[in-house]
C-alpha cells in the first residue's frame, strides 16, 4: 500500500498536522468474532478464547508498531474488541464469567495491547438469564482486571429503554466504585451504558465486535482536536459558516489519514478492513482539547451559553467533511466532551462554567454523552441510575448513539478531584441534583419506543 490518491501538499500538510498539531492515530482496533469458541465446559470456554484472539491479534502490535516507523503516524493505543461475553457465556454464573474477564485481561497483557472490550451485553429490549449474570459480574470483572473494559446497551430507538437494567446498572456502577475505592473507583472508567450502542466502535470503554460483522476486522479511531483548532486559529475573524467549511475540511484530510492506516493495518494482518471513527477524541495535553474548540469560535468558556450551538456546529462539520473522505465512516465519528480527559474541560468544571446539566444538553449534539464524570462517592444508586434514563431518552427519541461513564469516587465530594493517570487524566468532582429519583426508578418496566421507530 502506498499514498496513491494523497497529493504532495496533502502529504506534507498532515506532516505538519502530525508533527506539531497532536495529530495521531488514537487507536487501531482488532475486531473478533468469538461465537465459535463457546462451550459449556468452563475451561475449555477461556481456552477456546484464549487461543482465538491469540491467532487473530498475535501480529496486532508488531504491525501498528510497523506502521507507525515506517509512516511517522503515531498510534496511541493498540486494542481489541470481542464479541459481547453474554453471547457466548450465556450458561455461566456471575463468577464464571469473572473468571472468562480474567482469561481476557491475562491474554491483552501477553499480546501487549492497551485496552480490550466486549465484556459486554445488549438488553435494550430485555435481558437473558446469561446477560443478568455478566452485568452481576461486571463490578468484580473490572475490580480484577487492568485492561478489560465492560459496556452494556439499555436502550435503543427501535426497542425503547430496559429500565430494569437501567436500576441495576446504577447498583453495579457503586458497587464497581467501592471496589476500587483505593483507586479512586477507577473501574467505572471502564464501564460505560449505551443507548443506541454501534457494532463497530474502536474506542474504550464502549468497544465490541457487533453482530453482523466479518470474523476480524480492523477498525480504527482517528482524532485531531488539536489540528482544528490550529485550523480556526488560523481564521479569527471567519464567520460561523466559514468555521463550519474550515472544520469540514480539516476533517477530510484526517480522516484521509485514517483509512490509509487501517487498510494499512489491515491488509498486513489479513483480515478485513471495517470503518473509520473520526471522533475528536481529546487528552489532557495542551492544545489537543475539544473545549478550547469551542472557546476559539467565541466563548469566553466552554459551558457558556451558546456551548451546545458551537459542539453542533462542529460535530456536524467533521462528520460531512469524514463522510466526503470515505465510504467507511462508522462508529461514533464526532466529537467527544470527556471531563477528565480534556484539560479545556477539566479547566471549565473548575471555574464552575461547564455543570452537569450543561453537558447533559451538550450531548444531545455531541458523538457519545456524559463521559468521564466524576461525582460524589455517596451519590445513590437511584439518582445513577436516573442519569443513565435521562442520556438513554436523549439517544432514543433522537436516533443516536448515547452514553454514561460517571464515576462515584468514594470519599470524595464537590470541591475535590480525582487524578486516574494517563490518558483517563483528572477530574473535578461535579455536583448531581440532590432531589430524589428513587420511586421513578424502582417502577422499572420498558420505557416504549418512540413513534419514529416505526421506520418500516
Amino acid at each position: 500500500m502506498s499514498f496513491i490518491g494523497f497529493s504532495r501538499n496533502e502529504i506534507l500538510e498532515t506532516l505538519h498536522m502530525l508533527e506539531t498539531e497532536n495529530l495521531d492515530i488514537r487507536t487501531v482496533t482488532l475486531g473478533i468474532d468469538l461465537h465459535d469458541c463457546a462451550h459449556p465446559d468452563l475451561a475449555a470456554l477461556k481456552r477456546n478464547i484464549a487461543n482465538k484472539i491469540r491467532r487473530c491479534a498475535g501480529r496486532l502490535v508488531e504491525v501498528a508498531q510497523g506502521i507507525e516507523k515506517r509512516y511517522g503516524i503515531p498510534i496511541i493505543n493498540k486494542r481489541i474488541s470481542v464479541t459481547p461475553i453474554a453471547d457466548i457465556a450465556g450458561a455461566l454464573e456471575p463468577e464464571a464469567l469473572a473468571e472468562v474477564a480474567q482469561t481476557l485481561d491475562r491474554v491483552a497483557a501477553e499480546l501487549q495491547v492497551d485496552f480490550l472490550g466486549g465484556f459486554s451485553a445488549l438488553v435494550q429490549k430485555g435481558a437473558t438469564a446469561g446477560e443478568r449474570a455478566l452485568i452481576r459480574a461486571i463490578p468484580q470483572a473490572l475490580a480484577s482486571t487492568e485492561r478489560v473494559c465492560a459496556s452494556v446497551n439499555v436502550g435503543s430507538t427501535r426497542a425503547g429503554i430496559n429500565m430494569d437494567a437501567v436500576r441495576d446498572m446504577g447498583q453495579v456502577i457503586k458497587e464497581a466504585a467501592q471496589l476500587t475505592a483505593d483507586r479512586g473507583g477507577i473501574a467505572c472508567a471502564k464501564l460505560v451504558v449505551f443507548c443506541n450502542a454501534p457494532d463497530d466502535n474502536p474506542f474504550m470503554a464502549g468497544a465490541f465486535h457487533g453482530t453482523g460483522e466479518p470474523e476480524c476486522a480492523v477498525n480504527v479511531g482517528v482524532s485531531g482536536p488539536g489540528v482544528v483548532l490550529n485550523a480556526l486559529r488560523r481564521h479569527p475573524e471567519a464567520d460561523l459558516g466559514e468555521v463550519a467549511e474550515i472544520i469540514k475540511k480539516t476533517a477530510f484530510k484526517i480522516t484521509r489519514m485514517g483509512e490509509l492506516v487501517g487498510r494499512l493495518a489491515a491488509a498486513q494482518l489479513g483480515v478485513a478492513f471495517g470503518i473509520v471513527d473520526l471522533s475528536l477524541a481529546p487528552t489532557t495535553a495542551v492544545g489537543d482539547s475539544v473545549a478550547e474548540i469551542l472557546e476559539a469560535m467565541g466563548l469566553e468558556r466552554c459551558g457558556a451559553h451558546g456551548s451546545t450551538a458551537a459542539l453542533a456546529l462542529m460535530n456536524d462539520a467533521v462528520k460531512k467533511g469524514g463522510l466526503m473522505a470515505s465510504s467507511y465512516v462508522g462508529g461514533l465519528s464526532g466529537a467527544f466532551i470527556p471531563v477528565s480527559e480534556d484539560s479545556g474541560m477539566i479547566r471549565a468544571a473548575e471555574a464552575g462554567a461547564l455543570t452537569l446539566n450543561k453537558l447533559e444538553a451538550m450531548t444531545c449534539v455531541c458523538s457519545v454523552g456524559l463521559d468521564m464524570i466524576a461525582i460524589p462517592g455517596d451519590t445513590p444508586a437511584e439518582t445513577i441510575a436516573a442519569i443513565i434514563a435521562d442520556e438513554a431518552a436523549i439517544g432514543m427519541v433522537n436516533n443516536k448513539t448515547t452514553a454514561v461513564r460517571v464515576i462515584p469516587v468514594p470519599g470524595k465530594g464537590v470541591g475535590d478531584s480525582v487524578d486516574f493517570g494517563g490518558l483517563l487524566g483528572r477530574a473535578p468532582i461535579m455536583a448531581v441534583n440532590p432531589f430524589s429519583a428513587r420511586r421513578f426508578v424502582e417502577r422499572g418496566g420498558r420505557i416504549p419506543a418512540p413513534l419514529r421507530s416505526l421506520t418500516n
